[in-house]
């Protein structure tokens, strides 16, 4: 190990900070053009954005308290029951949107903000996972993955997005937020069945 564990749980730290600022911002301006424009996928990405706030905030916690299982449990606990949220309301969404034959007036935020999210992600994915696996810690390899499965949102975001904006395509906005919804539907699943488990390591102490 090339840097000392107070490094890299310095890195960690400094990690999960940019995680929770970098998606409250994403966040607020997800939803805000998802509501004006009536873009539910864009809508649904920026709430799974506070979701990740939530993941992000529990890592933060845990390194500054230091502790096993109790904080990162309870994070994890209300991280999955917020993923089933998210789930059931962009499939109520979905059904009212087709039924009210509710179309974006346009979806170009969505490609822009898709385009930094998958920059921005792709290397907090790779960075936390690189500091959890050298300090041996499931919870800060969970949140990498729970960063992961941001950056194949927002991957299903660009084509849903783009394909709209492009071809004007029925109903492919109302697809892509299903498919965000199926993704937050396991992100969740994973989320408490791993809050359960007793052998869940913060570090390796």
């Amino acid at each position: 190990m090339n840097k000392t564990k107070e490094q890299l749980l310095k890195t960690a730290f400094i990690l999960s900070l940019i995680t929770i600022f970098y998606n409250l911002i994403e966040g607020g301006i997800s939803v805000y053009f998802g509501m004006s424009d009536d873009s539910l996928s864009l809508f649904g990405f920026g709430v799974d954005s506070f979701v990740e706030v939530i993941s992000g905030i529990g890592i933060a916690h845990m390194i500054i308290r230091m502790k096993k299982n109790l904080n990162v449990s309870r994070a994890l606990l209300i991280t999955g029951i917020s993923f089933f949220l998210l789930t059931a309301g962009l499939i109520f969404g979905a059904v009212i949107n087709v039924i009210q034959n509710v179309k974006p007036e346009t979806t170009l935020p969505g490609v822009i903000i898709a385009l930094i999210s998958i920059l921005t992600m792709y290397f907090l994915m790779n960075s936390k996972l690189k500091v959890g696996k050298e300090l041996d810690s499931d919870a800060i390899i969970a949140d990498a993955k729970c960063t992961r499965t941001c950056f194949q949102l927002s991957i299903i975001l660009l084509c849903a997005s783009l394909l709209y904006h492009v071809f004007h395509i029925l109903y492919i906005d109302i697809i892509g937020s299903l498919a965000i919804a199926y993704i937050s539907f396991n992100e969740g699943k994973e989320a408490i069945e791993k809050s359960k488990r007793s052998d869940f390591k913060c570090c390796d102490d």
